[in-house]
């Protein structure tokens, strides 16, 4: 499978690029600039290679990473995923995933919380950016993004997946089982992303009020 991120160079693409490569999965790391995207692909492969992988890591443009992948994670700051999705829209065809691991976050008065959007989530807006052959899957919303690129930290947490495309979610779920120590659970429609995010704010609120770094969730029951 061809895996690309879009926005691979911030530090949640780089935490996706380094788990993924961890379980030994290419990945085309994407950026506005094709030379950053270079740098950082060289980055991590090197940062890889002190861990044993001999995975590949490439770096593309955003919208060549469209063009040329199966599975697509879309890592950008929230308020800039509208315009990165219309900006690659021409470039999509049938049958791609695209795994939205974005939150609509902002702070206001030292709280965090969810920005007023016409739809009830983050997902449910940037979806209809998307051609409706194209299947959204939210994944990875309730892990702190230094956490998934600490690569000598534990994760130990389960990672939430929700779509409208029941394929499309499986197919989520069997590549988040491949990374150590995630447990992947598929909870629905998209509509369930609005839980999610919410979940993310509450962790973030978690973290500030009892001064700890990585609050995220587990089942006891699974």
């Amino acid at each position: 499978m061809e895996i690309g991120i879009l926005g691979g160079t911030g530090l949640e693409g780089k935490g996706l690029a380094l788990r993924l490569g961890l379980a030994g999965f290419s990945v085309k790391i994407g950026s506005r600039i094709r030379s950053q995207a270079l740098r950082k692909a060289q980055e991590l492969q090197r940062e890889l290679k002190i861990h044993g992988s001999t995975v590949h890591f490439y770096g593309q443009e955003n919208c060549e990473i469209v063009k040329t992948s199966e599975l697509i994670f879309l890592a950008v700051p929230f308020e800039r995923a509208t315009g990165l999705l219309r900006e690659c829209r021409p470039f999509f065809r049938e049958g791609q995933i695209l795994v939205d691991v974005t939150v609509p976050l902002q702070f206001r008065d030292k709280r965090v919380e969810l920005r007023k959007l016409a739809e009830a989530s983050g997902s449910e807006h940037l979806v209809k950016s998307l051609p409706n052959n194209v299947a959204l899957v939210a994944a990875f919303k309730t892990i702190p993004a230094h956490l998934l690129a600490n690569l000598e930290a534990q994760l130990d947490c389960h990672v939430f997946v929700c779509g409208d495309l029941q394929q499309a979610n499986y197919q989520v779920v069997q590549l988040i089982s491949k990374i150590k120590g995630l447990s992947a659970l598929d909870v629905g429609s998209l509509r369930e992303a609005r839980t999610l995010e919410h979940m993310c704010a509450l962790a973030i609120q978690i973290n500030k009020k009892y001064r700890v770094h990585s609050s995220r969730f587990r089942l006891l029951d699974f």
